[in-house]
């Protein structure tokens, strides 16, 4: 489980658009599941946290992280690289480019607090129940909820909301699908019946349903015609968040305006938290023209994911006179796995001995020492950086695990630890070329005229390496020589969003750079991830196209998993059946969130563990560095 909503939301934009180099990703822990203590229908309480008690009581006043005293007001900047043609979050990833920012307006039952590890507490809902069994949950509203057209948000809401989002978006249809059964039970309660029993994360994800009007998107827009919530819209929709849409630009801005009569103002999940009085997103085709605008003070904060930039692009004037702030923040709850990504739907990427060796091509430390400054570690696990990742050989319960799918896996999962191939000096690499060279002749090409191609066909093996952003070519532009030796012919062709988008959805590329960030609590979007039925599902996760009945297994003992050692074993199986297939080439990962901000903002003293920056959730305009801070003319 465990997708922050944020993360849910940009799935067209940062899941599957290029990440920037040495991007960690922008996941939290914000997907959790039910409590471990035995609980009744009718035993409601105010919050759920997986395998474990809750930080916060019932009635607690506000989340220790953040500032109940704020000042409200001001104005932040923020950059978005791409373009977008819709605001319709139902249709995210399968139609049109989400605009960014539509959390701010769009709520959802529960909301995470970002100084435990997978915890939420009540937002639109104000109570949860569910039984011993993980049979069903059922949801109360509360009776002040709003729209920001001053009519209730009601059961019949989150029922249109959840039927809706599950015919319609390949990534809550893959999430929800084992929830049977919605129905009004109360005059503010819905329950959501499942499948079976034993799903100990159902109960909590049903909470991160984002509800939408039905009243509105069953209506009519300002021209009579009915709304079609299947369609991509540019018409602001209507919400029950703290900001609304005042104005935009389509494809180069947006701007959101606090809510002045918004109904949670005083709720203890929102004190302290979007102090902002505006919100204003800048759209930019690439980061390397967002960086200048950065300079030129035409936005305030911007996150940098390249270790080139960081090391030489920051020196100038503002920030020596120090106007501008740099700040790294520590990813505490984050796993990773960045990487070059097959697409094995294609017959020359079926084989693992040809995805294996692609990456003996890839000399990560020579790119690592000159082009990154030296500053990234290199990802062996698809949970990098948590207790979650796997290492060494399988013992005890994962071992156990593993065995019941062994006539379905590679040996070496049994009997190697997975490692990736060491380079950093022309020995070590022309060693790894003949370990690639060899790999391919197992899969059966062989080496024609310079040429690497297939024994029976004589075909020339190529690859195009698809990327939705210029940053990454010169990383990709890095390996050619290296693929000319071998006797690929390698391309590298970069698309604007809008085209990258479309391909995605339509299978059609070799290879691309895809992230897939990781919670401490992994549940059931690892269906959605690696699952056989979302590999042909357009607009899903599960971009490398895997059909692998052993990983479905192993993602149902996941799932199903009972306690947090079961937890951590059975990712642990999954990991290392994921890694030893060779779906991916993995890439690195930098275990903070580099940041650079004109200075006119302040943050907590106790920033939350689990939140990175957190920004701007918890910070808020400060008018004394604002006056320092101003451009000199």
């Amino acid at each position: 489980m465990k997708l922050s909503r944020r993360s849910v939301l940009r799935s067209t934009a940062a899941v599957l658009a290029a990440p920037a180099l040495g991007s960690v990703g922008s996941f939290s822990s914000g997907l959790v599941a039910s409590t471990g203590a035995a609980a009744q229908t009718g035993n409601w309480r105010h919050g759920l946290s997986l395998f474990g008690d809750l930080k916060y009581p019932a009635g607690f006043k506000h989340y220790d992280y953040v500032n109940p005293a704020a000042p409200q007001g001001g104005m932040v900047r923020e950059i978005a690289i791409g373009t977008f043609d819709s605001f319709n979050t139902v249709v995210a990833g399968v139609k049109g480019s989400i605009a960014q920012g539509t959390e701010l307006f769009s709520e959802t039952l529960m909301t995470t607090a970002y100084d435990e590890v997978s915890a939420e507490y009540g937002l639109l809902a104000e109570q949860v129940s569910f039984p011993e069994d993980f049979g069903s949950v059922t949801y109360r509203v509360r009776g002040n909820a709003r729209w920001h057209d001053g009519k209730p948000v009601t059961a019949d809401d989150v029922i249109f909301s959840f039927e809706t989002f599950k015919a319609n978006s390949p990534f809550y249809g893959a999430y929800y699908r084992h929830v049977t059964k919605v129905e009004k039970t109360g005059d503010r309660d819905i329950t959501f019946t499942f499948d079976g029993p034993g799903n100990r994360e159902l109960p909590q994800i049903v909470g991160q349903l984002p509800v939408l009007p039905k009243h509105w998107w069953e209506g009519t827009d300002r021209n009579g015609n009915k709304r079609d919530v299947t369609a991509t819209t540019l018409e602001p929709p209507l919400g029950s968040g703290p900001y609304r849409i005042r104005d935009f630009a389509p494809g180069r801005t947006i701007v959101y305006e606090k809510v002045a009569d918004y109904w949670g103002k005083d709720l203890n999940v929102r004190i302290g938290t979007y102090n902002f009085q505006t919100i204003r997103y800048e759209y930019f085709r690439d980061s390397t023209v967002a960086l200048e605008a950065f300079k030129g003070d035409q936005v305030d904060w911007r996150s940098e994911n390249s270790a080139k930039d960081w090391a030489t692009a920051y020196d100038f004037p503002a920030l020596r006179e120090k106007r501008v702030v740099r700040e790294e923040f520590e990813v505490h709850n984050l796993g990773i796995m960045q990487s070059f990504a097959f697409n094995t739907r294609r017959d020359k990427f079926r084989d693992p001995r040809v995805r294996r060796a692609f990456n003996f091509a890839f000399d990560f430390d020579e790119v690592n020492k000159q082009l990154f400054f030296g500053q990234y570690k290199r990802i062996d696990s698809y949970f990098y950086g948590t207790e979650l990742a796997s290492s060494g050989l399988p013992q005890g319960k994962e071992l156990e695990i593993l065995q019941a799918v062994k006539d379905e896996v590679p040996p070496e999962v049994f009997t190697t630890a997975y490692t990736n191939p060491q380079g950093g000096n022309q020995q070590v690499l022309r060693n790894n070329l003949r370990e690639a060279l060899k790999l391919f002749a197992d899969a059966g090409y062989e080496i024609r005229n310079t040429r690497l191609v297939n024994s029976k066909s004589g075909e020339q093996l190529s690859v195009e390496f698809l990327l939705g952003q210029p940053t990454f070519e010169r990383v990709v532009l890095f390996m050619k020589p290296t693929f000319d030796r071998l006797g690929i012919a390698m391309t590298v062709r970069t698309v604007d969003t809008s085209q990258y988008v479309n391909r995605l959805r339509q299978w059609d590329y070799d290879v691309i750079v895809a992230s897939w960030g990781q919670s401490l609590s992994p549940g059931n979007e690892q269906r959605g991830f690696w699952g056989s039925q979302a590999a042909d599902q357009p607009g899903s996760r599960n971009l490398i196209g895997i059909k692998n009945p052993a990983i479905d297994k192993l993602i149902e003992r996941v799932i199903f998993a009972t306690s947090r050692e079961d937890l951590v074993a059975a990712t642990h199986a999954l990991d290392r059946v994921l890694l030893w297939n060779h779906y991916v080439v993995p890439q690195w990962s930098y275990p903070f969130v580099r940041t650079a901000r004109w200075d006119r903002f302040s943050h907590p003293a106790n920033m939350p563990k689990y939140g990175a920056a957190a920004f701007p959730t918890v910070w808020w305009w400060d008018e004394e560095k604002a006056a320092k801070a101003r451009s000199r003319t």
